[in-house]
This record gives C-alpha cells, sequence and structure tokens, in this order.
C-alpha cells in the first residue's frame, strides 16, 4: 500500500504501515453497506460508454459502472412515479444544499445566494467564457489537462494559451515562471483551473493554489476554477477549494462544481456555479439565462439536492472501493506491465498511465489496444502537454472487470 504526499503540487509514493491513518483500511467497513460488486448491464440504453461491440470493455470515459446513491435514486423515482415532468424551477433547497455540502465536507463557507444553477459545468464554463472575454483574447491552461477545454476555448473564437506541466522522475509540477510570463500578457484575461487536476490525479496543495491566485491577481486575470471531481479524493486526503485559500482568491475565482462526478448522474444535468462577487454573479447569471443552461430538467433539483443532504455515507464508501482499485491497479501493473509506469491518484477515479518507454503516439496505442484486445482506453494526446505517451484508465467499476481491464491491457502490451 502507498501513502501520498504533497509536495508543492506534486505527490510522492512512499511505504505505508497498515495502521497508517492516510490508508484506506480506516474506511472500508462503510463500503459494507453498499454494494459496489452488483453487475451492470447499460448494453442497448444509448450509453456513450457501453453501446459498443459486444466483446468491448470500455474503461474510457469518466462515467463509472456503479448505480448512483440510493438517497438519489429515490428521490429521481419519486418524480418519475408521478408522471409528471413539467417546468421546474431552482429551490432554496439547491442553493442551501450545495453551500452547506461546501461548508460541512470542504470547509469552504459561502452563503446560498453565492450559488447559481446551470445544466452543466461545460455549458457554465462555455458561457463564462463568452461573456468575460473578448475574441482572439487568451485563456490559459495546465495541460495535460482535460480536452473539453480546448474546444470550449477555441470554438467561442479565444486563443489557448499553455503553461504545460513539467514531468520530471514521473511527477508533475508547475513551471511557474512561465505561468507569470503567460499571465502578464495583455491579451491572458482568465485562466481555466483543473482543481483536482484531470488527468493526472493531483490534489493542488494550499501553497500552490495561493501562488496561482497570487499571480492571476497581480496580472488581472480572473481565474475559472473547475472542481468537478473534488468529492472523488482517496480516504484520508481532502481538496482545497481554490476560493477557499485567501480573500484574494475568493475575490477573483468563478468555481464551477457538481454532484454528476460524484454520485455518477451526469445524465441528470446539474453543476452549481459559485460566485463570491455580486458584480461577478450577476454577469454569469445573465450569461447562463441568455445561453439556455440556467433552468433544470425536472430531476435535476431532487436529485441534487438528495445527493447534497443525504449523500455522504454512500460518497465514503464509494471512496474506499475507488482506492482499492486503485491499489490493485497500480500493483498490477507494477509486477505484470512494467513497460508502463504509473502512480495512486490523489483524486478522481482515472489513472494516468505513463507509455513513454514504448510509444510517443498514444492514439495509435489506444486504437490498437482496442482493435486486438476489446479494451477502450482514453488516449492521452487529447489532454494536451506530454499527453501523447500516456493512456487513461477508469478505475470506476466491479473488481471483475477491473481485473479484465489489467489482463487485456498486459495482453496488448505483450502482443507487440
Amino acid at each position: 500500500m502507498t501513502k501520498m504526499t504533497k509536495q508543492s503540487g506534486a505527490i510522492s509514493n512512499a511505504p505505508v504501515s497498515e495502521t497508517d491513518p492516510h490508508s484506506t483500511l480506516g474506511e472500508t467497513s462503510t463500503s459494507a453497506a453498499f454494494d459496489f460488486e452488483l453487475p451492470t448491464d447499460r448494453a442497448g440504453t444509448d450509453s456513450l460508454k457501453w453501446d459498443g461491440p459486444a466483446n468491448e470493455l470500455p474503461m474510457w470515459v469518466a462515467d463509472m459502472d456503479f448505480p448512483t446513491a440510493p438517497v438519489v435514486a429515490e428521490a429521481v423515482q419519486r418524480v418519475a412515479a408521478t408522471g409528471l415532468y413539467g417546468y421546474t424551477h431552482v429551490p432554496d433547497r439547491f442553493r442551501e444544499a450545495v453551500s452547506h455540502w461546501w461548508g460541512e465536507r470542504h470547509g469552504y463557507t459561502f452563503a446560498p445566494d453565492e450559488v447559481l444553477f446551470a445544466t452543466g459545468v461545460m455549458p457554465a464554463i462555455s458561457s463564462t467564457i463568452r461573456k468575460l472575454t473578448t475574441p482572439a483574447e487568451n485563456v490559459l491552461i495546465q495541460p495535460p489537462v482535460y480536452g473539453i477545454f480546448y474546444p470550449a476555448i477555441r470554438d467561442n473564437g479565444r486563443t489557448v494559451l499553455e503553461n504545460e506541466l513539467v514531468y520530471e522522475n514521473g511527477l508533475y509540477r508547475i513551471d511557474f515562471d512561465d505561468l507569470e510570463r503567460k499571465l502578464a500578457d495583455p491579451q491572458t484575461t482568465l485562466m481555466l483551473l483543473c482543481n483536482p487536476h484531470n488527468p493526472i490525479g493531483y490534489l493542488w496543495d494550499r501553497e500552490t493554489l495561493a501562488r496561482i491566485g497570487d499571480l492571476c491577481a497581480k496580472h488581472h486575470v480572473l481565474v475559472l476554477s473547475d472542481e468537478i471531481h473534488c468529492d472523488i479524493t482517496r480516504p484520508g486526503l481532502d481538496y482545497t477549494p481554490f476560493a477557499a485559500v485567501s480573500e484574494t482568491t475568493r475575490a477573483n475565482a468563478i468555481t464551477f462544481v457538481s454532484p454528476t462526478k460524484t454520485f455518477n448522474i451526469a445524465g441528470v444535468q446539474s453543476s452549481a456555479v459559485i460566485v463570491s462577487d455580486p458584480v461577478l454573479r450577476h454577469k454569469i447569471h445573465r450569461a447562463l439565462e441568455a445561453d439556455g443552461v440556467a433552468e433544470p430538467n425536472a430531476f435535476a433539483m431532487p436529485a441534487t439536492i438528495a445527493a447534497f443532504t443525504e449523500g455522504a455515507p454512500w460518497l465514503d464508501a464509494l471512496r474506499s472501493t475507488i482506492a482499492e482499485n486503485a491499489d490493485t491497479a497500480v500493483d498490477f501493473i507494477r509486477r505484470e506491465i512494467p513497460q508502463i509506469t504509473t502512480k495512486v491518484p490523489q483524486a478522481t477515479y482515472l489513472l494516468w498511465l505513463d507509455c513513454s518507454a514504448i510509444t510517443d503516439d498514444s492514439t495509435e496505442l489506444a486504437a490498437r489496444l482496442r482493435s486486438e484486445t476489446g479494451l477502450r482506453l482514453s488516449e492521452g494526446a487529447g489532454f494536451g502537454g506530454n499527453g501523447d505517451r500516456f493512456l487513461r484508465m477508469n478505475l470506476a467499476t466491479q473488481r471483475s472487470r477491473l481485473l479484465d481491464g489489467l489482463e487485456r491491457l498486459k495482453a496488448g502490451l505483450r502482443a507487440q
């Protein structure tokens, strides 16, 4: 088992005893109340992930194979049972639930009236980019990073500016000299931060976030912080909300959060935008309204409220299950697939696989693995940076499927 310690935004893997407080052992008993090994079948349901050839094992898109928390399913079923799916407004209970969850779970306190609803994190980010920038202005990102950041910027007529993460000895770090040079460019208006960082699975520590915040404030660059993966951290670890670091970051941040990754309800289409500054909040509210992404469907409110008021026990069990899967995968790869290197992620349920010893073309490697073994992984090239040498594997699945995927990965690399 490994213990992860944060070092200036990076992680290190060191041996840990069975009694270490950061191990998963203290929380595994929670999972006994929920069955994460229950077989699921989404074939023929128009599932983006599963509607493929019968022999394929999809471990790519960030969509879990676990049913959502029972309290969330029950809330949705109560609405479904009415047969009435008309227009829905955003009740105060939604804003209160979001505020309470972040205050209790993450120590980030804000008033409920600082919360706006949006149908999704990326629609809200796109609306914000359009509202707060003009064409050809720079939006800074830190690749390798969530691939949809690129079209969200470019398709809106803005320019992607990259502060590429530096990869040394298997660890990533931020090049702060390069970051400041690019923030100082008068054309740079926004920084799109990924916290926790997808795909590398890092929790940016408070000092790192404070340094980013100070530089952005110094150069009048507003920070859009995508924190959609924030609840899925390794047991014993928690994330630091960017806006909670200081008054500087709070005043200069727009935070995007959602229950959808945490509770596997992406199809429900619900997210929240947290904006402390009232002038900014008014602008974002108008942007969301203008783009038609500020009205919930009939299931979004009950699902979100149930998740953020009653879903904590299920989430803690989920985190233990994902940690166990991560340990299983990392141990298997170290023993059976030594040509790949990887580290236990601090956050997300995604494993970032360094394939640089065997390829500099992850797109070709992913296509070959899919063709020859049926294993479908995300090619790292789509994340930018040095992603052309990486693959991303989704660990949020039943143990039997995880082991199947690992064996397929081993067989596919042995065949080359």
